[in-house]
């Protein structure tokens, strides 16, 4: 019924033969009855309490890593797969903290006891291999057939906040709507304050699900705008009802276009066949937080037109800041930050007709194919009848940073400091307005390093 890995077939043998009678669980067999490719396995096993006995089958296969002895969890990865081992267990909340539970390992729960501890239904569907049967004690199969989103039991759902950000991204990749008591309980954790306990790096990972699996990502977003989520991102929140020119923003505020950016470039990653998870983000983050500088410039003229003169530099700080609530990386939010601050450029380089020398420059503040990536989703994200004009400005810029190489790369000077030395020059404090001067005549008059000499 199930289609497992043969590793994973046989692991499952090894450890009925030491007593233990294992079930496949979880996101694994909702993703499998959905039709979605799966490579992560949780396996829960009830009727041995051993973990050293359970530890030393898995190791014949690999590495074990072991997280956290209390929670008696296993993980190995073998073949490209994880397998996750966990004992049956039940939890209680002891404290605000992710890590303040108690919990009780018990070898004769029976399956339907210990899934009282997940979150919705479609999680809490099980796999008993050796009879190939479904374990289906909370009616996850059938809130898969009607699409909706479903928590099991009142009072376990509001004992973890982060199921706010479960329930938001799920909805998000699943085109799930939210059951309306699930709704209900997700309003009542948001507004006792519970999400503030929440570790950054959680609510980061549910966003990164939301993002790397969703289809319309926009979908999620306006789930947190209902919930009452956006008053921890204030950033977001101010952009509903900023209002935009109509000319150019016939769609409404910057809410609901940064809405539509974010799933144009959801089929802009999927048609480009983007990989790399690590750029997927700040992409998705570069738009995102395009227009956040928006609420601190917009105006109405008295001709009756709406502007938001230097959004883009204004944006910097409200990125900053928001990106600070979910990451500590500064590589990364350094990155997203470039594409903010010249997310206009495309645009702007394409209709002055500019020359090389400005493509050039470009290439130092920025990597120019993902600013044209972020560029075009921008552009296509409005109701203008006009989009087709929208992918000029950007394969424009990227046929002129082709030619030079520096798509995806700055502009290498070609006199180094090396050069200078070789000249008979000593290293001195004039040495990088030499080597500025250099740069400026590599650019500006496109000479090369002979003529530079």
């Amino acid at each position: 019924m199930i289609n497992l890995p043969v590793v994973l077939q046989t692991i499952l043998k090894d450890l009925q033969s030491i007593g233990a009678k294992p079930i496949v669980v979880g996101g694994c067999v909702r993703d499998t009855l959905l039709g979605i490719p799966c490579k992560d396995f949780d396996i829960e096993i009830f009727l041995v309490d051993s973990l050293e006995l359970i530890e030393k089958t898995l190791s014949k296969y690999g590495s074990v890593k072991l997280v956290g002895k209390s929670f008696g969890v296993l993980i190995l990865s073998v073949d490209g797969y994880d397998f996750d081992f966990a004992l049956a267990r039940t939890e209680k909340k002891v404290g605000n903290s992710h890590q303040d539970f108690e919990v009780t390992t018990n070898a004769n729960l029976s399956f339907e006891e210990a899934s009282i501890r997940r979150d919705f239904t479609i999680n809490a569907i099980g796999y008993d291999y050796f009879e190939d049967k479904l374990l289906d004690p909370h009616n996850g199969i059938n809130d898969l057939k009607n699409k909706t989103l479903k928590h099991i039991k009142d009072e376990t759902f509001v004992e973890d906040s982060l199921r706010v950000y479960r329930a938001i991204q799920f909805s998000a990749r699943f085109g799930f709507s939210l059951d309306n008591r699930t709704l209900e309980l997700c309003k009542k954790i948001v507004n006792s304050d519970e999400l503030k306990y929440l570790a950054n790096e959680r609510v980061y990972e549910e966003f990164k699900k939301l993002f790397l699996k969703s289809e319309k990502p926009s979908i999620g977003f306006e789930l947190m705008k209902d919930l009452g989520v956006l008053k921890y991102f204030p950033e977001l929140e101010a952009l509903i009802d900023c209002e935009q020119d109509e000319e150019y923003h016939p769609e409404g505020d910057v809410w609901i276009h940064t809405l539509m950016t974010i799933d144009e470039l959801s089929c802009i990653v999927s048609e480009q066949k983007i990989e790399d998870e690590y750029r997927i983000l700040y992409l998705f983050y570069g738009i995102l937080c395009h227009d956040l500088g928006k609420p601190f410039c917009t105006e109405t003229t008295d001709e009756g037109r709406v502007t938001s003169h230097k959004h883009e530099a204004l944006g910097i700080e409200p990125t900053i800041s928001f990106l600070s609530r979910l990451t500590n990386e500064k590589k990364f939010i350094d990155i997203v930050c470039t594409l903010v601050k010249n997310h206009l450029a495309p645009f702007q380089l394409y209709l002055a007709e500019s020359s090389l020398k400005a493509v050039k420059r470009l290439s130092l503040k920025v990597n120019i194919e993902d600013l044209c990536i972020v560029c075009l989703a921008d552009c296509l994200g409005r109701d203008i009848k006009d989009k087709e004009k929208c992918p000029k400005a950007t394969s424009w810029l990227l046929e002129k940073a082709k030619e030079l190489n520096i798509q995806n790369e700055a502009l290498k000077p070609l006199v180094q400091g090396r050069d200078l030395i070789a000249l008979g020059l000593k290293p001195s404090k004039k040495f990088k307005e030499i080597l500025d001067f250099a740069f400026d005549l590599q650019i500006d008059e496109n000479m090369d390093k002979e003529s530079i000499i």
